[in-house]
């Protein structure tokens, strides 16, 4: 190997560790790719599943503070816990939107949550089966978004390399 070859063959591997020319500080985190478009759209889900869920909370601490239900105190601890369980989604919806590896757990954890209250809208009858419909059907399309491999790559997760 020639001594050009090994220079370019050292300047790739340093760019690729994120070695500076003066052999400075240690490696640099690489920059995430451009957010593939089925990861946006999980993001998006997960939101709206966040916002429904903080919209019914303070729906409920609302109506237990200022209606007339049949127990104030267990109606506003409802609305408290449902705001607390919103949290999850909305964070990760913004981990799934800044790319976060993390936050595909969460995500995945909320929808398969879903699935279970909305079997149990649905047996609820009435117009509580259009809730169920769109319920189930946005944490199925969310979690075909999240495991889809355009995502996981994006997010790093995937085999490991050795």
């Amino acid at each position: 190997m020639s001594s050009k070859q090994s220079a370019s063959k050292s300047a790739r591997k340093g760019a690729s560790t994120g070695a500076t020319a003066k052999g400075a500080a240690g490696p640099v985190p690489e920059a995430p790719g451009p957010r593939p478009a089925r990861l946006t759209a999980a993001a998006g889900l997960v939101a709206l599943q966040g916002l429904a869920l903080a919209v019914s909370g303070i729906y409920l601490l609302v109506m237990g503070l200022l209606g007339k239900p049949d127990s104030p105190q267990q109606a506003e601890t409802g609305g408290l816990t449902v705001l607390a369980l919103a949290a999850l989604p909305l964070l990760a919806a913004r981990g799934l939107w800044l790319l976060r590896r993390w936050s595909r757990g969460p995500a995945m954890i909320t929808q398969i949550m879903a699935l279970p209250v909305a079997w149990t809208l649905y047996n609820g009858g009435g117009a509580l089966i259009a809730g169920a419909v769109a319920l189930a059907l946005t944490a199925v399309a969310t979690l075909v978004l999240l495991v889809n491999p355009t995502a996981t790559e994006a997010l790093g997760i995937g085999p490991r390399e050795s």
